[in-house]
């Protein structure tokens, strides 16, 4: 082999080699900072991993906020419209926080199911919703246009 060809053959192993390291030290240090969003729905049914720190939203149940009366303790649900999760929170809710509103958490869910909220985030106006909230609520109700589609009788002969 030439040997300016065996140069720029080991110039290229090279460029390729440190790259990948790059990329992997990078994937390695960020793993920690993803927060992966899940619906009630997704929780409810098992696919949101335990003690992993998520993303949880939904609209806050109707009813379901109760506060402690000694502590900054705060106990809700959130739904999708398909399934409830019950959210636990210590801190000071955000001032637009209120039943019937879009909510997005950020915690761990726990052995029981319970989300153990670190971060509890309300919607900022009145014709906001969050993406992934909005994102959850459309397929919840889309499965449930499905399945009443399903169990319509038709007039068939």
């Amino acid at each position: 082999m030439h040997p300016i060809r065996r140069q720029r053959l080991f110039m290229v192993i090279f460029i390729v080699v440190v790259a990948s390291a790059a990329v992997g030290l990078l994937s390695f240090a960020l793993r920690e900072n993803i927060n992966l969003f899940y619906a009630p729905s997704d929780i409810v049914s098992g696919k949101a991993p335990e003690g992993v720190h998520i993303r949880a939203g939904g609209m806050v149940v109707d009813g379901s906020l109760e506060r402690a009366d000694d502590s900054l303790f705060a106990r809700f649900q959130i739904t999708d419209g398909e399934a409830n999760v019950e959210v636990h929170y210590t801190g000071i809710l955000p001032d637009l926080f209120s039943e019937g509103e879009a909510a997005v958490a950020t915690g761990e869910l726990d052995k029981n199911g319970i989300f153990m909220a670190s971060e509890v985030l309300a919607k900022h106006d009145e014709n906001y919703t969050p993406p992934e909230v909005a994102d959850a609520m459309e397929a919840a109700h889309q499965r449930a246009a499905d399945a009443a589609d399903n169990t319509t009788p038709t007039d068939d002969y």
